[in-house]
């Protein structure tokens, strides 16, 4: 038997020496793992001095090595926590980053905007696409917080729409998910077949699509050597290429004074707004995460359509 208190702390001081960042909260949350309860209950029985089982401190060791070698803490646990939602991650899904939680905030205020601005209308309900869903974070947030909402969710990766479809199912959200490539013509694209219909007539659509410049290579570990290339790199040297492949998309998608929410590396906080505007998008602008960087860039869709979105 192993001493809990002790192996949570040697856990963090080997996570520190690996410059694994928040050592003391993935050592807690490997152990809750490990023990099959929560962080907090971890701390609970560290204070009424608990043990490990020989197997237990065999697993928790193996789980650590990982970690010190950077393999993702979601990667190890399959999970990640995302506004309300705890979504299945693993091998080949983006894993969701506090972040991108902006992008759900800038979707919820419009959409709160649009019901506050004709509460009685004969079909208040609403209609949201995210373009390169992933593991469908999003999406399935938008629906958790605003249930009235249709929500349908494009992935290109087949693993990531599957583990998507996985998440909605397992959290009872009724969000469809379409094996796609989001940055085609929902007109004309057999695969965004189920799209069409809502050509014109949607009210928000929001991507987290690729965007890091070919060549750049990503500082963590976690991310360079972990999420799949398709779901990081934008296509282009400036990173832009499927971005505004993909606003192209939502520019079919929209109706008139439609909402783009649009997230971005932070060297392309002005890049992208530019180039949106140059494409015909109305009320361009760039919205700053709680770190204070350039994170996500909202528009509207113009009353015409022709080159909208460059």
């Amino acid at each position: 038997m192993t001493d809990l208190r002790g192996a949570v702390r040697a856990a963090t001081a080997r996570l520190a020496a690996a410059d694994v960042p928040s050592p003391a909260v993935d050592a807690a949350h490997l152990a809750a793992h490990v023990l099959g309860c929560g962080p907090g209950e971890v701390q609970r029985r560290m204070l009424l001095g608990a043990a490990l089982t020989d197997e237990q401190r065999q697993r928790y060791a193996e789980l650590v090595d990982h970690r010190v070698a950077r393999v993702p803490l979601q990667h190890l646990t399959g999970r990640a926590g995302f506004r309300r939602l705890e979504l299945s991650v693993g091998p080949g899904t983006f894993v969701p980053r506090p972040e991108t939680e902006l992008s759900v905030e800038l979707v919820l205020g419009e959409l709160d905007v649009l019901g506050s601005a004709d509460p009685d209308a004969a079909d208040p309900a609403r209609t949201v696409v995210d373009l390169c869903t992933g593991s469908g974070a999003i999406a399935l947030a938008v629906r958790d917080e605003r249930p009235a909402t249709r929500v349908l969710a494009v992935e290109l990766s087949e693993r990531a729409a599957r583990r998507a479809r996985h998440n909605a199912t397992t959290l009872d959200l009724d969000v469809t998910v379409i094996h796609a490539d989001a940055t085609g013509d929902p007109r004309t694209a057999s695969d965004l077949a189920p799209l069409r219909d809502l050509v014109g007539g949607v009210d928000v659509v929001v991507s987290n699509p690729p965007y890091i410049p070919l060549g750049a290579v990503p500082r963590d570990p976690e991310v360079r050597d972990h999420d799949p290339d398709l779901a990081l790199y934008g296509g282009s040297a400036e990173g832009l290429a499927i971005p505004l492949a993909v606003a192209r998309t939502a520019a079919a998608l929209l109706r008139p004074g439609g909402l783009l929410v649009m997230e971005h590396a932070d060297s392309q906080g002005e890049t992208l707004p530019a180039a949106l505007r140059a494409g015909g998008w109305l009320d361009v602008c760039d919205h700053r995460d709680l770190a204070g960087r350039p994170r996500v860039t909202t528009a509207r869709r113009s009353g015409g359509t022709e080159g909208l979105a460059g």
